[in-house]
């Protein structure tokens, strides 16, 4: 696509641009120390299909990627009860186990077609557990304004290699904000999708992103996110608006799957 092939020359261009500034390691969470404060991240367990990353914004509600809610083989949308979300999932315990009541995707989000990349925008999802977490170590996080182009984030994330426990970067930075992506150069990989993206402002830790794909530039590892205002009074609705009957799944727009969304490599042809 001509439009996505000039915004990774872009991004690319922007990319070798900025100063080498040190990233932040990932630190293993191991001990219960170690993740204070992070309880609330939790893993999202797709049947036996593999795992996400979620995160509470609310005693109920879990905030992730949209293409979670999908088998990645065959596109078919994952029942409810196939989801599992473990907060705070640490070395074979997690706070709280908790089964999936109903989930909704972003309603511009079509899972499937010919450009992964165009779908990074609308890679959100919320998650409705089927009992809300209460627990006072357990909280959920806010959610804040979506990141500028050389903002400092941070991300909290499972990945493969390390899905029994959960790892934090905490600072890495926004390269580049555009058709409502974020470029970050956060450590991700397969697992990471759904991951919170977090801002330390003011008023604490906020959500500002949710981790999509992976993708390499030119040998350059760089994680994408939504670059929109996380939608939450239209995901919110959606989940009101649902049918509340066992095993609902809304995705309010979109078809089928014709590949997988969850990470990209732009062609080298697409690379300046």
């Amino acid at each position: 696509m001509r439009a996505a092939a000039l915004f990774w020359k872009t991004a690319f261009a922007i990319a070798l641009a900025l100063p080498a500034a040190a990233e932040a390691p990932l630190v293993a969470l191991n001990t219960l120390n170690d993740s204070k404060g992070w309880e609330a991240v939790g893993k999202l367990v797709l049947g036996d299909r593999g795992f996400c990353t979620g995160a509470l914004i609310g005693p109920q509600l879990v905030l992730t990627a949209a293409h979670c809610l999908f088998d990645k083989e065959t596109g078919a949308r994952l029942k409810p009860e196939e989801i599992k979300f473990l907060a705070g999932w640490q070395n074979g315990r997690a706070e709280a186990y908790r089964g999936v009541r109903q989930a909704v995707a972003h309603p511009d989000y079509a899972y499937g077609g010919e450009d992964a990349l165009d779908r990074v925008a609308d890679d959100i999802a919320l998650i409705e557990l089927d009992q809300p977490i209460l627990l006072p170590g357990v909280k959920p996080f806010a959610v804040g304004r979506a990141p500028g182009a050389g903002e400092r984030v941070g991300v909290v994330s499972y990945a493969q290699e390390r899905a029994e426990t959960p790892s934090l970067q905490e600072d890495c930075s926004v390269v580049d904000r555009q058709e409502g992506i974020l470029v970050m150069t956060c450590d991700v990989d397969f697992g990471s999708s759904g991951a919170p993206v977090f801002r330390i402002g003011p008023e604490g830790v906020e959500i500002v992103s949710v981790v999509s794909a992976k993708a390499d530039l030119q040998g350059q590892k760089v994680a994408l996110g939504s670059g929109l205002e996380i939608p939450l009074k239209a995901l919110t609705k959606a989940l009101k608006q649902a049918d509340h009957r066992p095993g609902n799944v809304q995705v309010l727009s979109g078809g089928q799957a014709s590949g997988s969304a969850k990470f990209v490599k732009p062609p080298a042809t697409e690379a300046p």
